[in-house]
């Protein structure tokens, strides 16, 4: 089985969020993660691009910004709580 926990690399040492319920001892692969910024152009998206988009989600910011969505900000810990 494949478990993904996030973690953060600190002194030498990875520091888990979550310890994983079950495991005691494993091999683990460890991946570093950019920062997760991007720039637009990136993205192939200019400026009139990124007002048009912003323009076109806005009816959705209501709901994606209410407490209830917050669950889905870490779906797949919340997931595995059931």
């Amino acid at each position: 089985m494949i478990r993904t926990v996030s973690g953060t690399f600190r002194n030498g040492a990875v520091q888990l969020a979550e310890v994983p319920i079950g495991i005691k001892e494993s091999r683990v692969l460890v991946t570093f993660l950019d920062d997760g910024s991007l720039t637009l152009p990136e993205r192939g998206i200019d400026a009139a691009m990124a007002a048009e988009l912003r323009t076109a989600l806005a009816c959705f910011a209501d709901e994606w910004d209410s407490p209830e969505m917050a669950i889905y900000d870490d779906y797949e810990a919340a997931k595995r709580k059931r």
